[in-house]
């Protein structure tokens, strides 16, 4: 299977983590952008969303919050919402529960968020369940795979395109590496979305 798509396992081994928020009644998808916010990135993404109109939830790095206030209050601004990413996006494969627990309350002084989403999606089942107590857990249905230097920003829309389906939730980056794609990728992902009869929502906080 594609990464683009979350392996099945991972519902199992993560039960009452969030990997799609189907609707019976409306065809909604949740567009989210990990990793910012930063200038490189983030104010393009908000200037393509602004035009199309779509809402989103951006996961942030609490020490790019921290050097980047301004960027992260347009973000609040504009009616997007937002969730917790660490402080320094560390991965938790190859942190303790300790040392990764402080790293997402440190993140937590600058992100007061109720959503939670692990850097790369990996996580120990201790650092999960400890978390889960005070956070929503929010995982991915598609992955656009933004930050993949050997794949072009067509190659990452197919993979939008071929795997999204109702209640999807999407990753994207607003990052360094996936910055050359957002211009390509993000307007082109929004218009088939759009033709396709998707409403664009943010996942809501609390």
């Amino acid at each position: 299977m594609s990464k683009a798509r979350i392996p099945r396992i991972a519902e199992v081994l993560y039960p009452g983590g969030v990997f799609r928020i189907p609707d019976k009644d409306k065809k909604i998808v949740y567009l989210t952008f990990d990793d910012g916010p930063i200038p490189e990135a983030t104010p393009l993404v908000l200037d393509i969303l602004k035009e199309y109109k779509a809402k989103a939830t951006f996961f942030c790095v609490g020490d790019n919050v921290q050097k980047h206030p301004d960027v992260f209050q347009r973000i609040i601004s504009e009616g997007h919402s937002f969730g917790n990413h660490t402080f320094n996006h560390i991965d938790g494969w190859r942190s303790s529960v300790k040392e990764y627990t402080d790293n997402v309350n440190k993140c937590a002084g600058v992100v007061k968020s109720n959503l939670f989403r692990p850097p790369y999606g990996r996580i120990m089942l201790k650092q999960f369940r400890r978390l889960k107590k005070e956070y929503k857990m929010i995982f991915w249905d598609v992955l656009s795979m933004d930050y993949d230097k050997e794949l072009s920003a067509e190659n990452c829309f197919d993979l939008v395109k071929r795997y999204t389906r109702p209640g999807s939730i999407i990753v994207f980056h607003d990052s360094i590496k996936a910055k050359d794609k957002i211009p390509h990728l993000l307007p082109k992902s929004l218009e088939f979305l759009a033709s396709e009869g998707y409403e664009l929502k943010a996942i809501p906080m609390a």
